[in-house]
Protein backbone atom coordinates (compact mmCIF):
# COMPACT_ATOMS: atom_id res chain seq x y z
CA UNK A 1 0.00 0.00 0.00
CA UNK A 2 2.95 2.49 0.44
CA UNK A 3 4.32 2.30 -2.63
CA UNK A 4 1.02 2.65 -4.35
CA UNK A 5 1.08 5.90 -2.52
CA UNK A 6 4.31 7.23 -3.98
CA UNK A 7 3.47 9.42 -7.27
CA UNK A 8 5.02 8.17 -10.73
CA UNK A 9 6.28 10.61 -12.60
CA UNK A 10 5.01 10.97 -16.23
CA UNK A 11 7.42 10.49 -18.49
CA UNK A 12 5.67 10.73 -21.61
CA UNK A 13 3.16 13.50 -20.78
CA UNK A 14 0.74 14.56 -23.60
CA UNK A 15 2.88 16.80 -26.44
CA UNK A 16 5.42 14.17 -27.17
CA UNK A 17 4.19 13.63 -30.83
CA UNK A 18 5.73 9.95 -31.40
CA UNK A 19 6.21 6.60 -29.35
CA UNK A 20 8.77 6.09 -27.02
CA UNK A 21 11.05 3.56 -28.34
CA UNK A 22 12.18 0.90 -25.62
CA UNK A 23 14.19 -2.47 -26.42
CA UNK A 24 13.77 -5.74 -24.29
CA UNK A 25 16.24 -7.97 -25.37
CA UNK A 26 16.42 -11.42 -23.67
CA UNK A 27 16.70 -15.08 -24.76
CA UNK A 28 13.99 -16.16 -22.54
CA UNK A 29 10.35 -15.48 -23.81
CA UNK A 30 9.29 -15.57 -19.78
CA UNK A 31 11.63 -12.48 -19.23
CA UNK A 32 10.25 -10.69 -22.49
CA UNK A 33 6.90 -11.05 -21.52
CA UNK A 34 6.80 -9.88 -17.34
CA UNK A 35 9.46 -6.64 -18.80
CA UNK A 36 7.07 -6.07 -21.79
CA UNK A 37 3.84 -5.98 -19.51
CA UNK A 38 5.38 -3.68 -16.64
CA UNK A 39 7.15 -1.18 -19.21
CA UNK A 40 3.56 -1.13 -21.10
CA UNK A 41 2.11 0.14 -17.42
CA UNK A 42 4.37 3.43 -17.87
CA UNK A 43 2.72 5.21 -20.78
CA UNK A 44 0.82 4.42 -23.53
CA UNK A 45 3.21 6.06 -25.65
CA UNK A 46 5.80 3.61 -25.14
CA UNK A 47 6.06 1.63 -28.31
CA UNK A 48 8.24 -1.95 -26.91
CA UNK A 49 10.35 -4.24 -29.39
CA UNK A 50 11.14 -7.36 -27.95
CA UNK A 51 14.57 -9.35 -28.96
CA UNK A 52 15.47 -12.74 -28.52
CA UNK A 53 19.04 -12.26 -30.40
CA UNK A 54 20.97 -9.55 -28.87
CA UNK A 55 22.50 -9.42 -32.27
CA UNK A 56 18.85 -8.65 -33.83
CA UNK A 57 18.87 -6.08 -31.34
CA UNK A 58 22.27 -4.38 -32.32
CA UNK A 59 21.13 -4.10 -35.99
CA UNK A 60 17.89 -3.08 -35.53
CA UNK A 61 19.10 -0.31 -33.36
CA UNK A 62 22.04 0.88 -36.55
CA UNK A 63 18.46 1.77 -37.98
CA UNK A 64 16.54 3.01 -35.10
CA UNK A 65 18.36 4.34 -31.97
CA UNK A 66 16.12 3.61 -29.31
CA UNK A 67 15.16 5.53 -25.83
CA UNK A 68 16.15 2.65 -23.81
CA UNK A 69 17.44 -0.70 -23.50
CA UNK A 70 16.46 -2.89 -20.65
CA UNK A 71 18.78 -6.55 -21.36
CA UNK A 72 19.49 -9.65 -19.57
CA UNK A 73 22.67 -10.32 -18.52
CA UNK A 74 23.09 -13.94 -19.06
CA UNK A 75 22.25 -14.95 -22.58
CA UNK A 76 23.66 -17.79 -25.09
CA UNK A 77 24.94 -15.21 -27.87
CA UNK A 78 26.77 -13.02 -25.69
CA UNK A 79 26.48 -11.32 -21.95
CA UNK A 80 24.50 -8.06 -21.42
CA UNK A 81 27.46 -6.47 -20.79
CA UNK A 82 29.27 -7.45 -24.44
CA UNK A 83 26.14 -6.10 -25.71
CA UNK A 84 26.67 -2.97 -23.78
CA UNK A 85 29.82 -2.60 -25.26
CA UNK A 86 28.76 -3.03 -28.89
CA UNK A 87 25.61 -0.87 -28.03
CA UNK A 88 27.52 1.93 -27.36
CA UNK A 89 29.79 2.03 -30.60
CA UNK A 90 26.32 2.77 -32.59
CA UNK A 91 26.38 5.86 -33.72
CA UNK A 92 23.39 7.91 -31.57
CA UNK A 93 23.41 5.41 -28.98
CA UNK A 94 26.25 6.54 -27.24
CA UNK A 95 23.89 8.16 -24.27
CA UNK A 96 21.12 5.59 -24.27
CA UNK A 97 20.38 4.62 -21.11
CA UNK A 98 21.31 0.60 -20.80
CA UNK A 99 19.44 -1.28 -18.18
CA UNK A 100 20.69 -4.88 -17.28
CA UNK A 101 18.84 -7.35 -15.18
CA UNK A 102 21.38 -9.69 -13.00
CA UNK A 103 21.12 -11.01 -9.54
CA UNK A 104 22.03 -8.87 -6.47
CA UNK A 105 25.05 -11.24 -6.06
CA UNK A 106 26.65 -11.13 -8.98
CA UNK A 107 29.26 -7.85 -7.99
CA UNK A 108 31.51 -8.73 -10.55
CA UNK A 109 28.73 -9.02 -13.32
CA UNK A 110 27.77 -5.50 -12.45
CA UNK A 111 31.62 -4.13 -12.75
CA UNK A 112 31.61 -5.03 -15.31
CA UNK A 113 28.58 -3.67 -17.23
CA UNK A 114 29.40 -0.53 -15.83
CA UNK A 115 32.93 -0.50 -17.26
CA UNK A 116 31.18 -1.16 -20.67
CA UNK A 117 28.85 1.59 -19.89
CA UNK A 118 25.33 0.46 -18.33
CA UNK A 119 23.43 3.07 -16.98
CA UNK A 120 21.51 1.00 -14.12
CA UNK A 121 20.74 -2.51 -12.96
CA UNK A 122 17.45 -4.05 -12.53
CA UNK A 123 18.04 -7.31 -9.96
CA UNK A 124 16.14 -10.81 -9.68
CA UNK A 125 13.33 -11.49 -8.46
CA UNK A 126 12.31 -8.54 -10.62
CA UNK A 127 10.24 -5.55 -8.43
CA UNK A 128 7.57 -4.44 -11.00
CA UNK A 129 7.57 -1.00 -8.94
CA UNK A 130 11.05 -0.69 -9.19
CA UNK A 131 11.04 -1.12 -12.59
CA UNK A 132 8.45 1.11 -13.44
CA UNK A 133 10.25 3.84 -11.44
CA UNK A 134 13.59 3.26 -12.83
CA UNK A 135 12.39 3.07 -16.63
CA UNK A 136 10.49 6.04 -16.10
CA UNK A 137 13.28 8.36 -14.54
CA UNK A 138 15.94 7.33 -17.06
CA UNK A 139 13.54 7.67 -19.94
CA UNK A 140 12.56 11.09 -18.37
CA UNK A 141 16.32 11.71 -18.05
CA UNK A 142 17.09 10.46 -21.70
CA UNK A 143 13.47 13.07 -23.24
CA UNK A 144 15.32 16.15 -21.48
CA UNK A 145 18.97 14.94 -22.75
CA UNK A 146 17.05 15.11 -26.08
CA UNK A 147 15.68 18.30 -26.01
CA UNK A 148 18.90 19.61 -24.68
CA UNK A 149 20.57 18.33 -27.75
CA UNK A 150 17.95 19.58 -29.89
CA UNK A 151 17.96 22.83 -28.90
CA UNK A 152 22.15 22.89 -28.98
CA UNK A 153 21.38 21.98 -32.59
CA UNK A 154 19.28 24.72 -33.20
CA UNK A 155 21.15 27.09 -31.70
CA UNK A 156 23.74 26.00 -33.70
CA UNK A 157 22.29 26.45 -36.54
CA UNK A 158 20.75 30.14 -35.55
CA UNK A 159 25.15 30.76 -35.01
CA UNK A 160 25.68 29.26 -38.61
CA UNK A 161 23.18 31.62 -40.46
CA UNK A 162 23.87 35.04 -38.27
CA UNK A 163 28.11 33.95 -38.90
CA UNK A 164 26.58 33.27 -43.03
CA UNK A 165 24.51 36.87 -42.94
CA UNK A 166 28.12 38.55 -41.53
CA UNK A 167 30.72 37.13 -43.58
CA UNK A 168 27.80 38.11 -46.47
CA UNK A 169 27.72 41.74 -45.23
CA UNK A 170 31.50 41.55 -44.80
CA UNK A 171 32.40 40.43 -48.48
CA UNK A 172 29.79 43.15 -50.01
CA UNK A 173 31.63 45.62 -47.92
CA UNK A 174 34.72 44.63 -49.23
CA UNK A 175 33.92 44.08 -52.68
CA UNK A 176 32.28 47.81 -52.25
CA UNK A 177 35.90 48.82 -50.97
CA UNK A 178 37.58 47.35 -53.41
CA UNK A 179 35.47 49.20 -56.14
CA UNK A 180 36.29 51.92 -55.21
CA UNK A 181 39.83 52.42 -55.93
CA UNK A 182 38.54 51.17 -59.37
CA UNK A 183 35.65 53.47 -60.03
CA UNK A 184 37.48 56.34 -61.81
CA UNK A 185 39.43 53.93 -63.66
CA UNK A 186 36.41 52.41 -65.63
CA UNK A 187 36.89 48.92 -64.01
CA UNK A 188 33.37 47.35 -63.47
CA UNK A 189 32.34 45.41 -59.85
CA UNK A 190 33.30 41.85 -62.25
CA UNK A 191 36.76 42.36 -62.70
CA UNK A 192 37.15 42.38 -58.83
CA UNK A 193 35.14 39.76 -58.43
CA UNK A 194 36.91 37.70 -60.89
CA UNK A 195 39.81 38.23 -60.23
CA UNK A 196 39.42 37.86 -56.55
CA UNK A 197 37.86 34.17 -57.34
CA UNK A 198 40.99 33.36 -59.87
CA UNK A 199 43.42 34.37 -56.87
CA UNK A 200 41.26 31.30 -54.96
CA UNK A 201 41.52 29.09 -57.27
CA UNK A 202 45.15 29.26 -57.92
CA UNK A 203 45.51 28.91 -54.05
CA UNK A 204 43.37 25.87 -54.41
CA UNK A 205 45.67 24.22 -57.19
CA UNK A 206 48.50 25.37 -54.62
CA UNK A 207 47.42 23.10 -52.01
CA UNK A 208 47.17 26.12 -49.67
CA UNK A 209 44.37 25.73 -46.59
CA UNK A 210 40.56 26.12 -47.53
CA UNK A 211 40.42 28.78 -44.05
CA UNK A 212 43.53 30.89 -46.67
CA UNK A 213 41.74 30.98 -49.79
CA UNK A 214 38.35 32.26 -48.38
CA UNK A 215 40.26 35.34 -46.94
CA UNK A 216 42.77 35.50 -50.04
CA UNK A 217 39.31 35.82 -52.21
CA UNK A 218 37.92 38.50 -49.51
CA UNK A 219 41.39 40.83 -49.41
CA UNK A 220 42.21 40.57 -53.48
CA UNK A 221 40.03 43.23 -54.72
CA UNK A 222 41.96 45.51 -52.27
CA UNK A 223 44.34 45.48 -54.71
CA UNK A 224 44.08 48.72 -56.36
CA UNK A 225 42.33 50.74 -53.52
CA UNK A 226 45.42 53.30 -53.44
CA UNK A 227 44.27 54.51 -56.43
CA UNK A 228 41.78 56.34 -54.91
CA UNK A 229 45.00 58.81 -54.14
CA UNK A 230 46.00 59.17 -57.97
CA UNK A 231 45.01 62.32 -59.73
CA UNK A 232 42.08 61.78 -61.61
CA UNK A 233 44.32 63.49 -64.88
CA UNK A 234 46.35 60.75 -65.05
CA UNK A 235 44.06 57.87 -63.78
CA UNK A 236 41.68 58.56 -66.74
CA UNK A 237 44.28 59.70 -69.21
CA UNK A 238 43.31 57.84 -72.72
CA UNK A 239 46.76 57.39 -74.26
CA UNK A 240 50.27 56.57 -72.67
CA UNK A 241 51.46 58.64 -69.51
CA UNK A 242 54.91 60.65 -69.07
CA UNK A 243 57.48 59.38 -67.19
CA UNK A 244 56.48 61.80 -64.13
CA UNK A 245 52.71 60.78 -64.93
CA UNK A 246 53.97 56.92 -64.81
CA UNK A 247 56.03 57.82 -61.20
CA UNK A 248 52.87 59.20 -59.85
CA UNK A 249 50.95 56.34 -61.28
CA UNK A 250 53.42 53.52 -59.38
CA UNK A 251 52.58 54.92 -56.21
CA UNK A 252 49.21 53.55 -55.41
CA UNK A 253 50.56 50.52 -54.31
CA UNK A 254 51.95 52.28 -51.53
CA UNK A 255 48.98 54.56 -50.62
CA UNK A 256 46.90 51.64 -50.74
CA UNK A 257 48.99 49.92 -48.17
CA UNK A 258 49.15 53.08 -45.73
CA UNK A 259 44.97 53.25 -46.24
CA UNK A 260 45.02 49.14 -44.65
CA UNK A 261 48.27 48.98 -43.04
CA UNK A 262 46.56 49.58 -39.11
CA UNK A 263 43.73 47.75 -39.43
CA UNK A 264 43.11 45.07 -37.15
CA UNK A 265 41.18 42.49 -39.90
CA UNK A 266 43.07 39.65 -41.21
CA UNK A 267 40.98 40.05 -44.23
CA UNK A 268 42.26 43.56 -44.62
CA UNK A 269 45.63 43.10 -43.42
CA UNK A 270 46.20 40.39 -45.96
CA UNK A 271 44.38 43.29 -48.40
CA UNK A 272 47.35 45.89 -47.45
CA UNK A 273 50.18 43.09 -47.78
CA UNK A 274 47.98 42.54 -51.47
CA UNK A 275 48.28 46.22 -52.14
CA UNK A 276 51.62 46.99 -51.62
CA UNK A 277 53.08 44.03 -53.29
CA UNK A 278 50.65 43.00 -56.48
CA UNK A 279 52.81 45.07 -59.15
CA UNK A 280 56.35 43.35 -57.60
CA UNK A 281 57.48 40.68 -60.83
CA UNK A 282 59.31 37.78 -60.16
CA UNK A 283 62.84 39.33 -61.97
CA UNK A 284 62.46 42.41 -59.67
CA UNK A 285 61.19 45.05 -62.62
CA UNK A 286 58.04 45.63 -60.63
CA UNK A 287 57.09 48.24 -58.30
CA UNK A 288 57.28 49.87 -55.45
CA UNK A 289 60.07 48.00 -54.01
CA UNK A 290 61.76 46.23 -56.68
CA UNK A 291 61.63 42.73 -54.51
CA UNK A 292 62.30 39.60 -56.24
CA UNK A 293 61.38 35.94 -56.02
CA UNK A 294 60.07 34.64 -52.69
CA UNK A 295 61.17 38.01 -51.16
CA UNK A 296 57.72 38.90 -52.65
CA UNK A 297 54.79 37.64 -50.40
CA UNK A 298 53.02 34.72 -52.29
CA UNK A 299 49.97 36.32 -51.97
CA UNK A 300 50.95 38.92 -54.23
CA UNK A 301 52.27 36.31 -56.70
CA UNK A 302 49.16 35.11 -56.81
CA UNK A 303 47.31 38.17 -57.53
CA UNK A 304 49.68 39.01 -60.00
CA UNK A 305 48.49 36.50 -62.40
CA UNK A 306 44.87 36.74 -61.73
CA UNK A 307 44.76 40.71 -61.86
CA UNK A 308 47.12 40.65 -65.55
CA UNK A 309 45.31 37.57 -67.08
CA UNK A 310 41.83 39.70 -65.97
CA UNK A 311 43.20 42.87 -67.40
CA UNK A 312 44.44 41.46 -70.61
CA UNK A 313 40.92 39.65 -71.20
CA UNK A 314 38.90 42.47 -70.16
CA UNK A 315 38.30 45.49 -72.93
CA UNK A 316 39.40 48.74 -72.00
CA UNK A 317 38.61 52.67 -73.78
CA UNK A 318 42.12 51.98 -75.09
CA UNK A 319 42.66 48.19 -75.92
CA UNK A 320 40.34 45.69 -76.83
CA UNK A 321 40.35 42.25 -74.54
CA UNK A 322 43.01 39.75 -75.72
CA UNK A 323 41.62 36.12 -76.74
CA UNK A 324 41.68 33.72 -73.93
CA UNK A 325 44.33 31.79 -75.09
CA UNK A 326 46.35 34.53 -75.64
CA UNK A 327 46.85 35.72 -72.28
CA UNK A 328 46.90 32.19 -70.83
CA UNK A 329 49.95 32.21 -73.06
CA UNK A 330 51.15 35.51 -71.95
CA UNK A 331 51.47 33.91 -68.54
CA UNK A 332 53.41 30.89 -69.79
CA UNK A 333 55.67 32.80 -72.01
CA UNK A 334 56.43 35.43 -68.87
CA UNK A 335 56.51 32.52 -65.86
CA UNK A 336 59.81 32.40 -64.14
CA UNK A 337 60.51 36.47 -65.36
CA UNK A 338 57.50 38.32 -64.28
CA UNK A 339 55.24 35.92 -62.82
CA UNK A 340 55.87 32.71 -60.37
CA UNK A 341 55.75 29.36 -61.99
CA UNK A 342 54.26 27.51 -59.24
CA UNK A 343 51.38 30.16 -59.57
CA UNK A 344 50.98 30.04 -63.18
CA UNK A 345 50.92 26.50 -63.38
CA UNK A 346 48.28 26.42 -60.78
CA UNK A 347 46.33 28.73 -62.79
CA UNK A 348 46.56 26.18 -65.55
CA UNK A 349 45.50 23.56 -64.24
CA UNK A 350 42.23 25.62 -63.22
CA UNK A 351 41.54 26.27 -66.76
CA UNK A 352 37.99 25.49 -67.53
CA UNK A 353 36.79 26.83 -64.05
CA UNK A 354 38.12 30.19 -65.09
CA UNK A 355 36.77 29.82 -68.95
CA UNK A 356 33.39 29.18 -67.33
CA UNK A 357 33.96 32.26 -64.91
CA UNK A 358 34.81 34.61 -67.63
CA UNK A 359 31.57 33.44 -69.80
CA UNK A 360 29.50 33.61 -67.00
CA UNK A 361 30.32 37.32 -66.28
CA UNK A 362 31.45 38.74 -69.30
CA UNK A 363 32.74 42.78 -69.56
CA UNK A 364 31.33 44.66 -72.37
CA UNK A 365 33.83 46.79 -74.42
CA UNK A 366 33.45 50.41 -73.79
Amino acid sequence: MEKEAILIPDYAGTDIGYKVPVFVVDDSAVGRRVLDEIVHTISSDIAISCFSSPEEALAEASDHSPDLVIVDYRMPEMTGAEFTRRFRKIPDCETVPVVIVTIFSERDVRYESLEAGATDFLMRPLDPFEVRVRCTNLLALQRSAKIIRSRASWLQEEVEKATRKILDREKESLLILGKIGEYHDKTTADHIVRMATYSRLIGEALGLSPEYNQTLELAAPMHDIGKIGIPDQILLKPGALTPPEYEIMKTHPTIGYEILRHCTSEVLRLGGEIALGHQERLDGSGYPGGQKGESIPLSCRIVAVADVFDALTTPRPYKSAWPFEKAHQYLCDFSGILFDPACVRAFSERLDEVRTLMEGMPDQDG
